[in-house]
């Protein structure tokens, strides 16, 4: 499962996760790690967000284009999922996931767990495909000053 030999890392800066959970005992596999369909849930969960967010509607998951366990995750780890919009097609959103584990209080680690992409379809209010909607330009930003329009000359 590791990649690397020092797994270690830090959150995504400048960044919010779509979702933030602890796992519980009832979450835990005979092994003693969280189930990885308990993991996968949860990525599926995180992406329709951004998902949903783009399409403006509703959304279904359509394909499961990658998944990587990365590390284990232990119950009080404190799970985050990182969801971003990597394109949009007619009427599909392939969102990117990415999923750090916070653990061990006394002295903190961040370990990035799991990896995974995921294509979504917009659906109409009758459950049928639709199209995406072209994206919306993003929303001034409260503290920027308007800027004057230019002198016109006639």
């Amino acid at each position: 499962m590791n990649d690397s030999p020092d797994p270690r890392t830090c959150l995504p800066a400048h960044r919010q996760p779509e979702l933030r959970v602890m796992p519980m005992p009832a979450d835990l596999n005979p092994e003693g790690n969280v189930f990885g369909g308990w993991i996968m849930s949860m990525v599926d969960i995180a992406g329709a967000i951004p998902a949903h967010r783009r399409a403006r509607s509703r959304v279904a998951t359509v394909a499961v284009n990658s998944f990587a366990f990365r590390q284990p995750v232990s119950v009080g780890d404190l799970v985050s999922f990182y969801a971003e919009v990597v394109a949009t097609g007619r009427s599909s959103v392939t969102v990117d996931v990415e999923v750090y584990a916070e653990r061990d209080l006394e002295n903190p680690v961040v370990v990035k767990v799991t990896e995974a992409r995921l294509t979504y379809v917009a659906l109409d209010e009758h459950g049928r495909k639709q199209l995406i909607p072209p994206a919306s330009p993003p929303p001034a930003s409260p503290t920027a000053p308007e800027r004057p329009a230019p002198p016109t000359h006639s």
